[in-house]
């Protein structure tokens, strides 16, 4: 996998995925940014989001879930010192769909996280990562 991003000025950048797509990143007003894009420790946890989305999708959708909605909504603690790791990150699904089963929520959850999210097994290897689900009818 080939990437690329490449400066615009003060802290603004634009980083090349290897499909081809662009993303503007930028740091903050305090380190000579101008808020014009997410920062690049955000892309990471958007990263893990969209990673574990994909797993518990295809899981609910292989197991024969109508789901019709998922949301992932992380939320992360850093250390306070240099270099400042991710050192808690909770990961909360919200689901809809008719007639969901809660034990096949938490499993296609659980499968993502022991086994098929690279993103979030990557980063479990500094950060605790705890999971919880909610289902909405």
């Amino acid at each position: 996998m080939n990437l690329s991003v490449n400066w615009v000025d003060g802290m603004l950048m634009v980083g090349k995925s290897h499909s081809g797509h662009s993303i503007t990143m930028d740091g903050p007003i305090e380190i000579g940014g101008e808020n014009l894009g997410v920062r690049p420790m955000e892309m990471l946890l958007l990263g893990v989001a969209g990673c574990t989305m994909i797993d518990v999708v295809t899981t609910l959708q292989k197991m024969r879930q109508d789901l019709s909605h998922c949301e992932t909504r992380i939320s992360a603690e850093r250390a306070n010192e240099h270099p400042k790791v991710f050192t808690d990150i909770h990961i909360k699904f919200i689901v809809k769909g008719k007639d969901l089963d809660s034990k096949k929520v938490d499993k296609a959850i659980t499968l993502s996280a022991e086994k098929y999210c690279s993103a979030s097994i990557m980063l479990g290897k500094t950060a605790k990562i705890t999971h919880d689900f909610e289902v909405l009818e």
